[in-house]
């Protein structure tokens, strides 16, 4: 009797060993068919990196979209990749370049450039080319008013540096939500300098201690949105030492207008995640004395705003669709 009884409880372990297992399996089996899903869904798109369809043109995506402002000098062929790249976005509306070289943009250049937008044109959508030729070579022409463009809103960039289509897509719905800040991919920090003995002195800081700390008061005119009206503001309004300043040091131009921007609306800017891919050899930051130089424009502009305006921030945004990790 008690054998009998033992054979049964160890058959009936056994029995339910054995459905345990089998639910672990299937669990385990869907995990990994929803990541051959996920993987699947991921397209390949220029230069070798991952990009995702998130709003094919004719989608219900806004038809005023935005501008993108690109700086380049000299670059010819980092400028053909990048509006290459940027013309298949379909937040797009029109491209305007920051042309300050002594000749004027080439026709063969112009052609390349007006075929690639019309190779990238569907639904209507048309994207409209416009060189913004400059006289004076100064840093300022890159935030000279503009008066008719098409859209509210700028993504300003640099020729040598390119994001996903996706990626700006989302960074211009978070700007959508806050139009009046600057949001960006490249933020950089300010510290109060304490070596100054409780003078109103900062240190311009970098990448790695915004990696560090998690904290940043500035997103760089590199890669940023922006509302139209702060060209207006940068060109008219802004002290015309700092413009001045901008130009006989060739530097700052992009701290100038976080200051800008940070002193009209009291709120820091918003950083945004995303990859950079970087096209071009390194610029200025890579020269020696480089936060040296920032530092130095930090504080001449605290001097010129009597104060500091910018605001330090913690906050990220990040498109949770594609985050597998919280």
């Amino acid at each position: 009797m008690r054998t009998s009884l033992f054979s049964r409880r160890t058959i009936r372990q056994g029995a339910m060993s054995a459905v345990g297992s089998a639910k672990m399996k299937l669990m385990f089996g869907c995990c990994v068919l929803l990541t051959l899903i996920a993987l699947a869904s991921r397209t390949t798109s220029y230069g070798g990196w991952k990009q995702y369809a998130v709003y094919p043109r004719g989608s219900s995506l806004p038809r005023k979209g935005y501008t993108l402002l690109i700086n380049t000098w000299k670059r010819n062929d980092l400028l053909k990749q990048s509006i290459s790249h940027y013309a298949s976005c379909p937040g797009l509306d029109s491209i305007h370049i920051v042309w300050s070289e002594p000749n004027p943009p080439s026709e063969s250049l112009i052609n390349f450039l007006n075929h690639v937008i019309k190779l990238n044109s569907k639904d209507g959508w048309k994207v409209e080319l416009r060189f913004d030729i400059n006289k004076e070579d100064s840093l300022n022409n890159r935030f000279k008013e503009i008066k008719d463009l098409k859209s509210d809103v700028v993504f300003s960039i640099d020729d040598d540096i390119i994001f996903p289509c996706a990626t700006v897509e989302f960074a211009f719905s978070v700007w959508q939500s806050a139009p009046d800040t600057m949001v960006g991919f490249v933020p950089r920090i300010h510290w109060v300098d304490k070596s100054k003995n409780g003078q109103d002195a900062f240190i311009y800081s970098g990448w790695w201690s915004v990696w560090w700390t998690g904290t940043y008061s500035m997103i760089l005119s590199k890669a940023a949105f922006f509302h139209k009206k702060y060209l207006s503001t940068y060109t008219y309004e802004m002290p015309s030492s700092i413009r001045e300043y901008v130009t006989k040091n060739r530097n700052c131009e992009d701290i100038a207008m976080s200051f800008l921007v940070a002193n009209a609306t009291g709120a820091p800017p918003i950083w945004v995640k995303g990859s950079i891919f970087e096209i071009g050899s390194s610029g200025i930051s890579s020269l020696g004395g480089h936060t040296e130089r920032r530092s130095e424009c930090v504080n001449r502009f605290v001097a010129e705003y009597g104060g500091m305006p910018l605001v330090s921030t913690s906050v990220k945004a990040v498109d949770s669709r594609f985050c597998w990790f919280w």
